[in-house]
């Protein structure tokens, strides 16, 4: 019998005006309510029946959470805030360019005004089989079907793979990392905050979620510390089309140099592993160093070290040295396999 694609299941759909009207409706649904951003996650999921929530809980039109404001500490965007905003945002482009750089390049214009900052951060894995509803490891079967003999796993991950293979998709991810930002988080107990490194999981954790967000949880706003504001930024997206397209593997980092001294820096990728990594044996090692080309290939090495790649996802290793390497650098290269 044919698979029914692009007619959605039916579902209680609830539109909350404000926080405190969506976490009620959270906490009162807790597994059941799905929560939509954007959409363009939620959507592609929806039409194509793999999952097939209770109720949706569409919070656009809670205001509290768009936006973007200066504090005395850096910078929050609410968690609604969409991705052509943060584009576009003066202050962003100014003092944190490399949020604005990694929200230029993800998709196209017209997801980008449609898709948000929460939404980005928290869409689950493109894995092929997973998307389209195989019983796999993180669809909670018994097997990874991309990392057998005859599984199509080019996209896939070569770092920290714990019976599932499949990558983290998210442009802003790494550079929020970068930034040492932190995520805003609310449930019926109250509000937590956690480093944008630490609401990423891997399969060792939970093989069946991307983030650390639980039923009743709603991520509410990301906060950029002042700290690396107006430092040297540098982001990379590597990916099949010019467009429209996810990543094969991105790199951002945040560099403040003193004369030719590295003093602080952060780097992080994605596409090379479950989360986005940030690479502190790479900082540590560089730090203090000169900012040279000697350095940055160092760094490249040490990037990629304990790789495994998979059939045919091979180039990742020589793509992420090489990425790495130009994160500290600084310069674009014609070239990224050599």
């Amino acid at each position: 019998m044919a698979v029914i694609r692009d007619v959605m299941p039916a579902f209680q759909l609830l539109q909350p005006t404000s926080i405190a009207d969506a976490q009620k409706i959270l906490d009162q649904y807790g597994p059941d309510a799905w929560v939509l951003a954007g959409g363009l996650d939620s959507f592609d999921w929806l039409k194509d029946r793999i999952k097939k929530p209770n109720t949706v809980v569409d919070l656009s039109g809670v205001e509290e959470l768009k936006g973007i404001r200066e504090t005395g500490q850096g910078l929050e965007i609410g968690a609604m805030t969409t991705l052509t905003e943060i584009a576009q945002h003066p202050l962003i482009k100014a003092k944190y360019s490399l949020l604005a750089q990694s929200a230029e390049l993800v998709a196209s214009p017209q997801i980008r005004n449609q898709g948000t900052i929460g939404g980005n951060v928290s869409q689950d894995t493109r894995c092929w089989y997973y998307r389209a509803g195989w019983p796999c490891y993180r669809a909670g079967g018994n097997i990874c079907y991309a990392d057998t003999p005859v599984g199509r796993n080019r996209e896939h991950a070569i770092l920290h793979a714990e019976r599932c293979v499949a990558v983290n998709p998210s442009d802003t991810a790494p550079a929020l990392i970068a930034l040492d930002a932190k995520f805003v988080i609310r449930n019926r107990k109250g509000e937590r905050v956690v480093n944008a490194e630490d609401y990423f999981v891997g399969p060792e954790i939970d093989i069946t979620r991307l983030t650390v967000l639980q039923p009743g949880d709603l991520l509410t706003a990301v906060r950029i510390p002042a700290t690396w504001a107006g430092a040297q930024f540098y982001f990379e997206k590597v990916r099949d089309r010019n467009v429209w397209d996810f990543p094969l593997m991105n790199v951002a980092s945040a560099m403040v140099l003193s004369g030719d001294t590295i003093q602080q820096v952060r780097v992080a990728v994605n596409g090379a592993a479950a989360r986005p990594l940030r690479l502190k044996a790479v900082e540590n090692a560089i730090r203090g160093k000169q900012r040279s080309i000697a350095t940055a290939e160092m760094a490249g090495n040490l990037a990629v070290q304990g790789a495994v790649p998979l059939q045919f996802n091979a180039y990742k290793i020589p793509l992420m040295r090489n990425l790495v390497k130009r994160s500290i650098t600084g310069v674009q290269e014609a070239t990224w396999a050599s």
